[in-house]
């Protein structure tokens, strides 16, 4: 990192908007708020975000939160204690519930902003960056915040390249040659595509940079509006968009890549689908992330636990597992696996087999239990002989199964059973 992108990127306070459930992810936020859904085997959903601020040199950072917020508080507070006060860093944790004269929950992204502004202004930030906390991608802010200073933008919108045909589902941005943002529509029927290129559009990942003083100008002005929802994408970033003020920021300028990768990556895992499939394209040859790169690592709360171990050697009974990530504190006796993700703790008990699972932290999958493409929520224990996979019909009266036949199995569904 350069001289001057350092310098900006200690000038920026990284504000991350965590407080949302993530209802397509059905089950897996009964008990926690998207960003706090693990993933990757270790780690969570909005490690992702701060440890991209962090490794950008942003060392001042805001987390508001909101529904089922005790697990990610927690893991906040076990993982990411690390900043010190005196060098002006830190994490605030922020809850919905700052001004006593307002309702407790958050209007929207940018009244989660505005509750907390007294909060920001203590910390003295030249730049804000305003992030969401439920994506899964690598990126250097500092990239984005030293093109938000060259072009004198009111704010700096982070896009993602994505086919045309796909940009239907997103607010998408329509650019000049110079990145200004002519005009800014939401899932439209005809996306407006990239300059030169006919093939793709721009995407917003809802990531803003703003000066610190004009955000605290615009969101001032939208306080009393009743007409306003009080939102970034709604109202806040079209009103500037209208006043000629928007750029957009393209993620491959800023997107980390270790070598690997074939193309930039990035990840809305909202769906129990889509969570699923990152999660176990983690285990391919060549996955499309690379989280072994230690040049930008992925920070986190990690437990103390022994290493993974596997036993029995003998046929029909041989603790192994192919293609497969396999996390610490877990025993894999007697049984096989086959594109899974183990998370910490995870137990698989002789002669089971599964294939294409994701196990999260401390499930056991029991004697001769079979199990294909499923995610087992945190402490699910099946029970000896189940066979989860092969009968779509029976998966579905017991379990969440999706349109692709992925099983989303919890404990209270396991109890069900008869």
């Amino acid at each position: 990192m350069n001289n001057d992108r350092f310098s900006l990127a200690q000038q920026t306070m990284a504000y991350v908007l965590a407080g949302g459930r993530g209802s397509r992810l059905k089950e897996l936020t009964d008990v926690r708020a998207k960003p706090a859904v693990y993933f990757g085997g270790k780690t969570r959903i909005i490690d992702f975000a701060l440890s991209n601020a962090v490794n950008s040199g942003i060392r001042r950072i805001g987390v508001a939160t909101q529904y089922k917020a005790h697990s990610l508080i927690r893991h906040l507070q076990r993982g990411w204690s690390f900043f010190r006060a005196e060098r002006n860093e830190g994490l605030d944790i922020l809850p919905a519930s700052q001004m006593l004269d307002e309702e407790n929950w958050y209007k929207g992204t940018a009244d989660a902003v505005t509750q907390n502004i007294s909060i920001i202004r203590g910390y003295g930030p030249k730049y804000i960056l305003i992030l969401a906390g439920d994506h899964i991608y690598k990126q250097d802010y500092s990239y984005m915040i030293e093109q938000h200073v060259q072009t004198g933008a009111k704010v700096t919108v982070g896009c993602i390249e994505v086919p045309k045909e796909e940009a239907k589902g997103f607010g998408v941005m329509d650019v000049d040659a110079t990145d200004k943002i002519l005009s800014f529509v939401e899932k439209p029927a005809d996306p407006p595509t990239m300059p030169g290129d006919d093939t793709r559009s721009l995407a917003s990942m809802g990531i803003y940079v703003f000066e610190a003083e004009y955000l605290y100008e615009i969101l001032d002005k939208d306080r009393p509006d009743d007409a306003s929802e009080h939102d970034f994408g709604k109202d806040i970033i079209p009103s500037i968009v209208a006043e000629g003020g928007a750029y957009a920021h393209p993620f491959s300028r800023s997107c980390v890549m270790s070598g690997l990768e074939s193309e930039p990556y990035w990840r809305d895992v909202g769906t129990v689908d889509a969570y699923w499939k990152a999660n176990i394209d983690l285990t391919d040859f060549e996955p499309a992330l690379d989280i072994y790169a230690t040049d930008w690592p992925i920070w986190t709360y990690s437990e103390l636990v022994p290493p993974a171990k596997f036993i029995h050697n003998e046929e029909g009974r041989r603790g192994q597992a192919v293609s497969s990530m396999v996390a610490g504190g877990c025993i894999v006796s007697g049984s096989s696996l086959y594109r899974c993700l183990l998370f910490t703790g995870c137990r698989t008990h002789s002669f089971s087999q599964l294939e294409g699972v994701v196990a999260l932290p401390y499930a056991e999958v029991g004697r001769r239990a079979f199990v294909k493409n499923a995610v087992l929520d945190r402490g699910v224990k099946v029970p000896p002989g189940l066979v989860i996979g092969e009968d779509p019909e029976l998966d579905a009266k017991r379990f969440r199964r999706t349109e692709n036949g992925i099983c989303l199995i919890t404990q209270k569904m396991i109890d069900a059973l008869e």
